[in-house]
């Protein structure tokens, strides 16, 4: 059986005009593999190209050149078995939306009107929550929510999509140190069952949790956790983060 989640072919991207543009690539001849189980953490600059190739892997964008498959077809024909959690998704916190109904939105598909769901939707939203530790605030108002808690009830709507692979585009954003954590090991749980692939600029705590990191500076370089060092990062970064390993609990 093949273990290929995400197979990358010579792709080009450019946000302003055609591959044969120099000056103008956002990335340039990417080729990656993805393996069903792997946790890959995507980093680099500002402005280097990690959410334009989340969004290629989800088909949002289309390559100008090279191809990007998914579970061997085209992303856009799979997105459906790929959970996606967008940076800093917005919400109205005055909104009087509770945790469960938050989840259960997840659920929705093309005509359905929310509040009316089956069955299988409570159930799918109920072992999600379950599962990321905030079953007990279901009836709670979302915007009750601290920081680390909305987002782990984010990622229980997507789960409660029931997809294959986890695609995250910096989930961490603006999290403390102890929130970041605990949803470092919520994702670490999760790769149990699920691929993760998840763009972030902590390359330091997520190579305690990722097998593979994708260096992403116009260019693509994929490298094992093991490699990751204080020249890689300065390659990356221009020399001016230094590395810092968190403490474990």
């Amino acid at each position: 059986m093949d273990s290929t989640l995400i197979q990358i072919e010579n792709l080009w991207f450019s946000y302003n005009g055609p591959y044969s543009e120099r000056g103008k690539q956002v990335l340039e001849d990417v080729t990656l593999t993805i393996e069903q189980g792997d946790f890959a953490c995507i980093v680099g600059p500002n402005g280097g190209g990690k959410t334009t190739l989340l969004k290629l892997l989800m088909g949002l964008l289309q390559p100008q050149k090279g191809s990007v498959t998914v579970f061997g077809q085209p992303p856009a024909k799979v997105s459906h078995r790929l959970g996606y959690l967008q940076q800093n998704p917005r919400f109205d916190p005055s909104f009087p939306v509770t945790v469960m109904d938050m989840v259960l939105m997840g659920r929705l598909k093309k005509g359905i009107v929310p509040g009316f769901y089956s069955q299988a939707d409570k159930h799918a939203a109920t072992r999600s929550l379950e599962e990321v530790g905030l079953y007990y605030r279901r009836n709670e108002s979302f915007s009750s929510l601290s920081g680390g808690q909305r987002q782990r009830a984010l990622i229980a709507r997507v789960l409660a999509t029931e997809p294959e692979a986890l695609l995250l585009d910096e989930p961490t954003s603006y999290l403390d140190l102890q929130a970041e954590q605990e949803l470092y090991e919520l994702l670490n749980e999760l790769n149990k069952r699920l691929a993760v692939v998840m763009v972030s600029h902590d390359l330091f705590v997520v190579s305690g949790f990722a097998n593979k990191v994708i260096c992403v500076k116009g260019t693509v370089m994929v490298h094992p956790t093991e490699e990751v060092s204080e020249e890689l990062v300065g390659e990356l970064y221009g020399g001016e983060m230094r590395m810092v390993k968190h403490t474990e609990h």
